[in-house]
């Protein structure tokens, strides 16, 4: 057990009983102390000793071990070097040696393997600290033990998400963006556990005030994470809106930044060397006349009087339009003509194509409103009449070559009048130039 000497650390005339905040740490000496002796010195000595602790409590079988069994079990490590372990693990109540001449993990040292393993599980994750909150509250939720301080630090972890995402929305940069996009996706398991221990909670009409305070703030903390999703679409839509290709390459400024951004600081220096240049002098800009006759327009008497006395032009009545405007629906029409004369089944390629891409990609969409039915369509007009028209159409997953009209290939299926009750279509796949 420790027993720290605190003087030195607090102000003139305090003492540890005027701080409440080390109560706590200093009713808990035998378990600080128990960490502190297992995490003191230096690194190697630290690892060796969580090595033979993590071996010695994964034996469930047989928990006990004898200083043979040990020493066959750790023969790649130094003799000496592993009893000096052994010795500071039983020194420090780690490691019992019981009365029977056999090693075996006191309790405080299973709590600290125990705690140690949970700590290595979600260290492989994005967010270990969010998961290990999560599973540490679940655990507390399901002996009835869950605190204040518990819920408080999941609060702090969402907040600190929270902070983090609106950072990277702020900063406009696409590759932040994302990789702040996919740490959100990767903690959505964690984020549903929480909701649904929030949930069990809140519905308990017995649960500490404290308790239930705190848990509708992190409701509250995990509905702005929720939104959070949406407005990193939102920004990545607008940063869309700004890329710039590289001509008929294909190659946008993203991909030039994302290449970059895999270079080494040589390579990029040999590709700035010799691709700047100081900027041109002013007068390679505009010579002296094209300077003169600028500054004689500006400093002339006459602007700003006329800057002064301009005046909007009088009002005058907009023209009305005789006639309505109306959609031109003569492509429908004509080709719903067309499919009225239809006696026989014919190819969908053949019906489809003439007039180039564009007439035939709106043919090809037209068939697949008629092969929808006319339920939804409209009572009256051209357009419920081409929808009500006794056609059957029948789509495939195939695509057959045209290679006329400016159509390459097109989903291939087949026309015909109906007959009886009409067969499901399936959704067309737009035609290829």
């Amino acid at each position: 057990m420790i027993d720290p000497d605190l003087s030195d650390f607090l102000a003139a005339g305090v003492t540890t009983d005027d701080v409440p905040e080390l109560a706590p740490l200093l009713a808990a000496r035998g378990i600080v102390g128990t960490f502190i002796s297992l995490f003191r010195g230096s690194d190697a000595e630290v690892l060796l000793r969580l090595l033979v602790l993590r071996e010695i409590g994964q034996e469930a079988d047989a928990p006990r071990w004898s200083p043979d069994t040990l020493r066959r079990r750790f023969s790649y490590l130094d003799p000496v070097k592993l009893e000096t372990v052994l010795k500071r693990l039983r020194e420090h109540d780690l490691l019992a040696f019981a009365d029977d001449g056999l090693y075996h993990l006191s309790d405080m040292g299973r709590n600290a393997v125990a705690a140690l393993s949970m700590l290595l599980r979600f260290s492989a994750e994005e967010d270990a600290e969010l998961g290990f909150l999560t599973a540490q509250l679940a655990g507390l939720s399901a002996t009835g033990s869950i605190t204040p301080d518990a819920l408080s630090h999941l609060l702090s972890k969402l907040n600190d998400l929270t902070w983090h995402f609106e950072e990277a929305i702020a900063s406009g940069s696409e590759f932040r963006i994302v990789t702040a996009r996919s740490r959100l996706k990767a903690n959505g398991r964690w984020l549903d556990r929480g909701t649904g221990i929030l949930r069990e909670l809140l519905t308990d009409p017995e649960v500490d005030f404290e308790i239930a305070r705190v848990a509708q703030r992190i409701g509250l903390a995990q509905s702005r994470l929720a939104r959070v999703d949406a407005a990193f679409q939102r920004a990545l839509n607008k940063i869309e809106t700004q890329r710039v290709t590289l001509g008929g390459s294909g190659i946008s400024s993203s991909d030039v930044s994302a290449w970059l951004r895999h270079q080494d600081s040589a390579h990029l220096a040999d590709l700035i060397l010799g691709a700047l240049d100081a900027a041109p002098a002013p007068a390679f800009l505009a010579g002296g006349h094209e300077l003169l006759d600028r500054a004689e327009a500006a400093l002339g008497a006459d602007a700003p009087e006329k800057a002064a006395t301009a005046e909007l032009p009088a009002a005058h009545d907009a023209p009305t339009s005789i006639a309505p405007e109306h959609e031109d629906l003569r492509l429908l029409e004509h080709f719903g003509h067309r499919l009225e004369q239809l006696q026989q089944p014919a190819p969908l390629h053949a019906v489809v194509s003439g007039g180039g891409f564009a007439a035939a990609s709106y043919r090809l969409s037209l068939l697949a409103l008629l092969a929808d039915g006319g339920e939804g369509g409209p009572a009256d007009g051209p357009v419920g009449q081409f929808m009500r028209l006794p056609l059957q159409i029948e789509f495939t997953d195939q695509l057959v070559d045209v290679d006329e009209d400016e159509i390459a290939r097109m989903t291939a299926g087949e026309i015909r009048p109906a007959q009886g009750s009409a067969r499901p279509a399936d959704a067309p796949s737009a035609t290829e130039t």
